[in-house]
């Protein structure tokens, strides 16, 4: 049925969640695991309410962000690998998660997104935002949505 499943993760309790089950259907269908942790840019402007910072201190600070990316997809990956699933670990750079969990998912071929949703209502969601709701707007690939 499904033979890449890219699964989101930002280390939350519900994003934990989702690569444990993730990992449960990709072993039950024989896939192989992407798993993907979006790291923001640090912001540069004013308005973006950075704060004003040499060129070099915000490289490092970024480079911290993708370090601590890269160690939650290799957890996640050795738990996988642990249980007999393929995966693969993927940290991406950008400040629009869903598009980026997009762009990852066309780019490694996978035909299936998972992923969970704090299944936030009315104003919070509208204020806070959703990057579940925009990949299951934007994308044409099926996702599975765990809360």
């Amino acid at each position: 049925m499904y033979q890449r499943i890219l699964v989101a993760t930002d280390d939350s309790r519900l994003s934990r969640k989702a690569v444990k089950s993730a990992i449960g259907l990709a072993a039950a269908l024989q896939a192989e695991l992407v798993i993907v942790h979006v790291v923001p840019r640090y912001p540069v402007a004013y308005f973006e309410g950075a704060v004003a910072m040499q060129a070099v201190d915000v490289a490092r600070i970024e480079k911290q962000w993708v370090e601590k990316g890269q160690t939650v997809v290799d957890a996640a990956a050795r738990s996988a690998q642990a249980a007999g699933v393929s995966a693969r670990g993927v940290v991406v750079q950008s400040d629009a998660v869903a598009d980026a969990l997009l762009s990852a998912a066309k780019k490694h071929r996978c035909d299936l997104v998972v992923m969970a949703s704090h299944g936030r209502r009315g104003l919070q969601r509208v204020l806070l935002g959703s990057e579940t709701q925009h990949v299951l707007t934007r994308g044409n690939l099926p996702v599975l949505v765990l809360r």
